[in-house]
């Protein structure tokens, strides 16, 4: 690598930490809200990279249903704001970058809906009141940017139960690298994330032998 290369490189990553200062906002504190009259010019979203075609209708037992819950998640993600890891043990926030939902219910919806897509199943959401069958669930480790890695990261340990005892467990990690500091290319990147987990998390549940219905060849 030449000396010029490498100067160009490191005044990037300078650029970066320094546009990563400039749109932090504070620690956890105050964070689990707007506040009284504070409205973001925009919010962010995932939106599913799959669809179940209009007029979709299924019929199954309750043993055959696949309920997709809400993951658990810590504090940190328990806010409708973009989560930063700044360091291994620190959090922050990206300023004025909101999340239409908390992260965890944005995550479940998109799976829902693949799952809806890409398996035979019928699939309910957790709120439906949905209590037989199969149930996808488990905890959102990360979904937001790594300042480290300047990536879109979402980590998701996986949990499939049957309710009678049976119990598979998974991890999915999808980032994208090359991300730059700010709600617009954050947002962007942890949709395709999603999307790729997504994939991945439909063909595991279709693989899934030992719990509920035979599986489905993935698409």
């Amino acid at each position: 690598m030449s000396e010029g290369q490498s100067m160009t490189r490191a005044g990037i990553k300078r650029g970066r930490a320094l546009a990563l200062g400039l749109l932090l906002a504070g620690g956890l504190s105050g964070c689990l809200n707007l506040g009284a009259g504070k409205v973001p010019d925009q919010l962010y979203t995932l939106s599913a990279s799959a669809h179940a075609p209009v007029g979709t209708q299924l019929s199954a037992k309750p043993a055959d249903t696949l309920v997709v819950e809400e993951p658990e998640t810590d504090r940190s993600l328990a806010s409708a704001r973009m989560a930063v890891q700044v360091t291994p043990t620190s959090v922050a926030y990206l300023k004025d970058s909101w999340w239409v939902e908390r992260p965890a219910r944005l995550l479940r919806n998109v799976l829902a809906e693949d799952l809806r897509a890409g398996t035979k199943r019928l699939v309910q959401l957790d709120e439906d009141g949905g209590d037989g069958g199969v149930r996808l669930g488990g905890r959102l480790m990360a979904m937001g940017y790594d300042a480290h890695a300047h990536a879109a990261v979402i980590r998701f340990d996986a949990r499939l139960s049957d309710g009678k005892g049976g119990v598979l467990m998974r991890r999915f990690e999808v980032s994208e690298p090359d991300v730059s500091p700010n709600g617009r290319d954050v947002a962007q990147a942890l949709n395709a994330a999603a999307a790729t987990l997504g994939d991945q998390v439909v063909q595991w549940v279709n693989q899934s032998r030992p719990l509920g219905t035979a599986a489905t060849p993935a698409p």
